[in-house]
């Protein structure tokens, strides 16, 4: 009974501070886009009252005879209206002469003397000669207006500032708040028991396969195979075709069952969780993520929808949220499109953003599939050949888009890959397979010295 009441208050608690942990990464992404918005809002109202104060001021300029940046710019908009418009006038007459087949030069002549005088009549009326006197009454009411809206910019901005304060006071309360509401949880957890669990595998391990095996019938596609991941590396899985590396991938991401052996894992809430009881749909809730052999692309949506798609499981607001577009709807909406919009940058990809898959190069879509597990935070990125498909430079740009994600993205890289260059460049360690087998683990250097690996792998020396 007490083992039952233990698990059963695990469970409520891990529960508790998943949905705190939740709104804790929420806010804390939401509390720079709301500071932004309104450092943005303050800057446009400065400078429509900057504008209207160059407005107040302009016909006391003309008057004066005095040429600013604003009064060329105006002449300059008068000038070019009047250009279009006598350019349809003229193509205008053009057209219709050419259907009557006249060659009329006096109406074009005429045309264009006209367009001359408004173009002179325009400039004369904003280009004046210097006078003294409408100098001196310009420069009065330039102190007048210049203290009236200095005041109001004044007040604008400190009117800003403080709403800019208070939402930054207000969000990292909340902040703080869930911060030590998952803090006193996890005390309660560790109390309960789930601290114990940690030393099923070290501090910097992520990943943990003790004999992992997986038959089907008579074959074994993975015969008791036993490694681990370091937090932070990138992990390559080497081996023939038919070797069962992309079966580990399955057994891992659950769309298999083991046969035999057990997988762990630790997860976003560097809890150690027991891959083998978590079931599919759950996997990226734990903060795993992967990619196919096969671009798998919504190709109906545009590629900043479809990194959109992928944040659906770190939404909070559910579906009457969705149905009657709630206002915590509307800032999760903006907190994931800012989201999806820095990590199409950071990965070059900005220039795609609204274009539609189709008839995008080969290795841009693979990047876009990439950037798309960035969208939920992953902590383990499992990659199925991503270099499959591509020429030598999309595999270079590949290689280094995989090391950014690595450095700048705090993430685990485990991939499976035939391109041997790429995996010998970018693996911090490698596994190499055979027949669901482990031949050997270790750097790229020491699998390539291996006998064994030569022998089974690369056909011998």
């Amino acid at each position: 009974m007490v083992s039952i009441l233990n698990k059963l208050q695990i469970f409520f608690f891990s529960k508790r501070v998943k949905g705190n942990q939740t709104k804790y990464d929420f806010n804390k992404h939401f509390l720079p886009i709301k500071l932004e918005f309104y450092d943005n809002k303050k800057n446009q109202k400065i400078e429509l009252l900057k504008l209207k104060k160059e407005e107040k001021l302009l016909p006391y300029e003309i008057e004066a005879g005095i040429m600013t940046e604003y009064s060329e710019e105006v002449l300059n908009y008068h000038l070019k209206k009047i250009e279009n418009k006598y350019y349809w006038k003229e193509r205008a007459l053009k057209q219709s002469l050419k259907r009557k087949n006249i060659n009329d030069l006096d109406k074009l002549n005429q045309l264009k003397l006209k367009k001359n005088e408004c173009l002179n009549k325009v400039t004369a009326k904003y280009k004046k000669e210097p006078n003294e006197e409408s100098n001196k009454i310009y420069q009065l009411k330039k102190e007048e207006i210049d203290l009236y809206y200095d005041n109001k910019i004044s007040l604008c901005e400190t009117k800003y500032n403080i709403k800019t304060e208070n939402v930054k006071k207000k969000i990292e309360l909340k902040i703080s708040k869930y911060k030590n509401r998952i803090d006193k949880l996890q005390t309660k957890l560790d109390k309960l028991g789930i601290k114990s669990n940690r030393h099923i595998i070290d501090d910097d391990i992520i990943l943990k396969l003790d004999k992992l095996s997986m038959h089907f019938g008579g074959l074994k596609a993975v015969d008791e195979l036993s490694f681990d991941v370091k937090k932070g590396e990138i992990f390559g899985l080497i081996g023939p075709n038919g070797a069962g590396k992309t079966t580990v991938f399955n057994c891992i991401t659950r769309f298999y069952k083991p046969t035999n052996g057990d997988m762990y894992f630790r997860n976003n809430l560097n809890e150690i969780v027991y891959l083998n009881n978590i079931k599919v749909h759950n996997i990226i809730k734990e903060g795993i993520a992967r990619t196919f052999q096969n671009v798998e692309l919504i190709w109906e949506l545009n590629v900043i929808e479809n990194l959109l798609v992928a944040a659906h499981t770190n939404y909070r607001s559910g579906f009457f949220g969705h149905l009657l577009n709630s206002r915590l709807l509307r800032q999760e909406e903006v907190v994931m499109r800012k989201k999806a919009e820095k990590i199409l940058k950071d990965l070059d990809l900005d220039a795609y953003a609204y274009a539609y898959p189709y008839g995008l190069p080969y290795g841009v879509l693979k990047k876009i599939e990439l950037a798309r597990t960035l969208m939920i935070n992953p902590k383990l990125i499992i990659l199925d050949e991503p270099a499959a498909g591509l020429n030598d430079a999309e595999t270079e740009g590949l290689s280094k888009t995989i090391k950014k994600i690595q450095s700048e993205y705090d993430a685990t890289i485990f991939l499976v890959e035939h391109d041997m260059g790429l995996v010998m460049n970018i693996c911090d360690t490698v596994c190499a397979i055979s027949f669901g087998k482990k031949l050997a683990i270790g750097s790229p250097k020491e699998i390539q010295n291996s006998k064994i690996v030569r022998e089974a792998y690369l056909g011998g020396e």
